[in-house]
């Protein structure tokens, strides 16, 4: 059997916290033979939540943490007073050693600021980009920065490059992937200060595949494996990808709905359209991680259900076997 990779799930973080969070935990368990999960969080809540599921009593542990770090809260503060809040004590189990990942659902500002300052960012590591997955039309892409910076350098968007080489490489299983910065058209002199000033650098970079700019409309497309940009423009894209796809979707299903013959129609396309929705289902592969640290930290999405938090966990068991925080300190 394969080396057990031990997860700190925060159990209190997320608006579904915390049924879905540890409903989400034991079917990994049940799923990954390789995966231990401690349970931050509350325990007298963590228990009576536990009570009725079918798991395997070793492969569950609970670690007491008596605060919950609310989303409203300032990240900053919150980290310094809230010491024994889930987001802290979970992250302190990295940085410990005692578990090799830290997966949660809660205050997206807190756990930016928690990895930077309780994980720490790996030596030569400027900034930490947040990493998640789209999906594409020919696949997957991965998003590098997606709301950590929402200000960068060039230099630290040429290291955003290099990790999520390394990452789509590693983990996905993509070789040689091909990286592209965020433009506003395909020429090398368009685009703002910043992307012209890290468009010759990453043109340079001889670790990576980079193939030039990438317009927006491009990336659904799959134009690219590695999207990069600063966090602000991450943010505003991958929100824009979510509310645009759920819009579609809903209207899709009203359309099918409309009259008899839609009806019928829908019976007839049921199975094929449930496996084109799955495939651009972001929550198949998890939560995004924030790179460059010296320890795996995973940010699901707020609203996160027990299918992303499973998947969430399983995405750290292939981090630590493909030794990603070990193969990005090495390049850079």
């Amino acid at each position: 059997m394969s080396e057990i990779t031990t997860v700190a799930l925060d159990a209190m973080g997320g608006d579904n916290a915390p049924v879905e969070i540890i409903k989400g935990a034991v079917e990994a368990i049940n799923e990954f033979a390789d995966l231990r999960v401690l349970l931050v969080g509350q325990e007298e809540v963590i228990k009576k939540t536990l009570e009725g599921m079918s798991y395997a009593q070793d492969k569950i542990s609970i670690v007491n943490a008596t605060e919950v770090i609310e989303t409203a809260e300032p990240p900053v503060n919150a980290i310094r007073k809230k010491k024994d809040s889930s987001i802290v004590v979970g992250m302190k189990l990295v940085k410990e050693g005692r578990a090799d990942a830290f997966v949660s659902a809660g205050s997206s500002g807190a756990i930016l600021v928690g990895g930077q300052v309780i994980v720490g960012r790996v030596k030569g590591i400027d900034r930490a980009p947040m990493a998640p997955i789209m999906p594409t039309a020919t696949g997957i892409s991965l998003l590098i920065d997606s709301g950590a910076n929402v200000d960068a350098r060039p230099a630290h968007l040429v290291q955003f490059a290099k990790m999520g080489s390394i990452y789509m490489e590693h983990v996905v299983g993509i070789k040689n992937p091909k990286v592209g910065i965020v433009n506003v058209g395909a020429e090398e002199e368009k685009g703002n200060a910043l992307v012209k000033e890290t468009f010759p650098l990453l043109k340079e970079e001889s670790s990576i595949h980079f193939i030039g700019s990438v317009e927006a409309r491009e990336i659904p497309e799959g134009a690219v494996d590695v999207i990069v940009c600063e966090g602000f423009t991450g943010n505003v894209i991958i929100k824009l990808y979510e509310g645009v796809g759920s819009v579609f979707l809903k209207k899709i299903k009203t359309g099918l709905m409309s009259t008899f013959k839609s009806k019928i129609g829908a019976l007839l396309i049921k199975d094929a359209l449930k496996k084109t929705m799955k495939d651009f289902d972001a929550t198949e592969h998890g939560g995004a991680p924030l790179l460059g640290l010296n320890g795996l930290v995973v940010k699901t999405h707020g609203n996160a259900s027990h299918k992303e938090i499973k998947n969430a966990l399983g995405q750290c068991i292939t981090f630590k076997q493909q030794k990603i925080s070990e193969k990005i300190a090495e390049a850079l």
